[in-house]
């Protein structure tokens, strides 16, 4: 047995030996006494003699007579008292006890003792051996019945202590009811507030919702009835100016032709404003067809004139390989119109350049417009992009301008399925980056897709992703839903969410793969969940978060392919 840790030895202080009862108060008494002459505090004063009485009870009962020896190691107090070899104490009631009052216990056959270790105090000057021997020399019997008396007195002391902490624990206790009760009313009405504040978000986001849909509303609308006027007062000016009218003189010809050029840009804009009012609803629908780029640069060339005069020129370089690529036309046409416009507006003397290129390692055309100009400060780069913002300055004084240009161009090149990037370097120029997806010739066309996903904005990026890919997309919001448009128009391929409300992506894979219709389907799963949780029946899986075009397109390509091969 050994518990706290080895008993080491150490110099012997007194021995006494141990054969009745009346020895075993004297050990006691004696305990005491070394230890208060090693400098133990009165409360491992108490322990030490209570743990060698409690092993003087237990060594009664195996021998008739035994030592107890007193020894003084280098940092601590050890009493080992022997035992014939056939004692059985291990396991004994007062060893345990004993073993909870010292420091160490060490039952020890080789030697036939059983020793106790109680620390010293460091740090606490301690007498010599000599002294301590010549101090215990000196000390005189004691009766059972004192040692009894004292045992008495240092249970009483001991119990007004257990008292005395008895109660400041009561008095912490009803402290700490006091506070819990305090944390509880405040984190109660905390949670009043949080609960308030949760619904008056939800008010306030459904006003704002509520906001914007009437405000696209309105810009349709507007936009929309705007448009028939102004048409008639342009057809208007024409008659007026062109052949076959009544002579004008200079200064009505001149005044005519400035209310058409008015009612045209204010055309522009309002049609601006409609495409704006379209995208944000996700109603843009690109019209793919084959676009010669050459042509097209050649044509923005030749309309746009620079505002500096010979101090400006206009360039544009086209690579070989991106002289063609299948996009809406008008939309192009529109976006660059837009960025060459500003590059020119805020630029006073140097170079804007239109440049072409194909990106092999994305399947994208690249288009970069880039110029000399103001350039745009840093903390004003994002905000270009929001509706209505212009960058403060002199220039910006000087021409006209909306602050619709930037925010329209990136809408078109996202309905085309592309991204429009800006950087710049205040003073120093600017380069804008239109990337297009290019229709990759080693995609198959496809009939019918079907989008079954709850996420609104998620399936017109996809189908704006399909555009120059599939004849046809159809759209569904669940599965149920999907279900039905499948039974009405079986698709040559699905893209399949798995998280949608009424009947979710892998309950739809089921059920499609009962029905005999729907069974050899090819479905490429899109999903925020990872990769390795689609279901079975899937033929391809894609990630939801980051989609690119070409990544979707891999994906359709594989599933048709495994289709085919069935």
């Amino acid at each position: 047995m050994n518990r706290g840790g080895s008993v080491p030895d150490g110099e012997e202080l007194i021995s006494v030996p141990v054969r009745d009862e009346r020895d075993v108060f004297a050990m006691r008494k004696l305990g005491r006494d070394v230890a208060e002459a090693v400098g133990l505090e009165t409360q491992d004063q108490i322990r030490m003699a209570t743990a060698l009485s409690e092993i003087g009870r237990e060594v009664l009962g195996e021998t008739t007579e035994t030592f107890a020896t007193f020894l003084l190691g280098q940092d601590s107090l050890v009493v080992r008292i022997g035992l014939p070899e056939q004692a059985a104490v291990q396991t004994a009631d007062g060893v345990t006890l004993a073993g909870r009052l010292v420091d160490a216990i060490e039952l020890s056959p080789a030697r036939g003792t059983i020793s106790m270790l109680k620390r010293l105090p460091p740090g606490r000057p301690r007498p010599s051996v000599e002294e301590i021997r010549a101090r215990l020399a000196k000390l005189t019997p004691t009766t059972a019945l004192d040692e009894l008396r004292q045992q008495n007195h240092e249970l009483a002391a001991t119990l007004e202590e257990v008292i005395q902490l008895n109660a400041e624990l009561q008095e912490t206790n009803q402290g700490v009811l006091a506070l819990y009760n305090q944390l509880s009313e405040e984190l109660e009405e905390t949670n009043r507030g949080v609960v308030a504040l949760y619904a008056e978000l939800d008010e306030k986001s459904a006003q704002l919702r509520e906001a914007s849909t009437a405000k696209d509303r309105f810009w349709a609308t507007v936009s929309h009835e705007l448009r028939t006027p102004l048409n008639s007062i342009i057809g208007l000016v024409r008659l007026l100016v062109g052949p076959g009218g009544e002579p004008l003189a200079d200064e009505q010809l001149h005044q005519i032709q400035l209310i058409g050029s008015s009612a045209e840009t204010l055309l522009n804009l309002v049609s601006e404003l409609l495409d704006m009012a379209k995208a944000q609803a996700g109603r843009l629908d690109p019209q793919p067809s084959q676009v010669d780029l050459v042509a097209l640069a050649e044509r923005l060339r030749m309309s746009l004139r620079p505002t500096g005069g010979n101090r400006v020129r206009l360039t544009t370089r086209i690579a070989h390989d991106a002289r063609e690529m299948l996009v809406d036309e008008t939309m192009l046409t529109r976006v660059l119109r837009n960025l060459l416009s500003n590059a020119l507006k805020f630029t006073e003397e140097g170079e804007v350049t239109l440049d072409v290129s194909f990106d092999a390692a994305t399947h994208e055309v690249v288009l970069l417009v880039t110029d000399t100009g103001i350039g745009v400060p840093e903390e004003h780069q994002e905000r270009v992009f929001e509706e209505f913002y212009q960058v403060p300055g002199p220039i910006q004084v000087r021409t006209k301008g909306t602050g619709l240009g930037l925010p329209y161009a990136r809408r078109l090149a996202e309905a085309m399925g592309g991204t429009l990037r800006l950087s710049s370097v205040a003073g120093a120029g600017t380069t804008v980056t239109l990337r297009l997806p290019s229709r990759d010739d080693a995609m198959p066309s496809v009939g019918r897709v079907l989008v079954a996903d709850d996420d609104a904005e998620f399936r017109a990026t996809v189908r704006r992703m399909l555009s120059g890919v599939a004849a046809h997309v159809d759209e569904a919001a669940d599965g149920l839903v999907a279900l039905e448009t499948m039974a009405a128009n079986p698709p040559d391929i699905a893209l399949v969410d798995l998280l949608m409300p009424r009947l979710d992506g892998g309950a739809l894979l089921q059920r499609m793969a009962r029905d005999e219709r729907l069974r050899r389907v090819p479905v490429v799963v899109v999903t925020a969940a990872g990769s390795h949780q689609y279901p079975q029946e899937a033929s391809a899986v894609v990630p939801k978060q980051g989609l690119r075009r070409d990544s979707l397109l891999a994906a359709l390509r594989r599933a048709l392919e495994q289709a085919e091969a069935r």
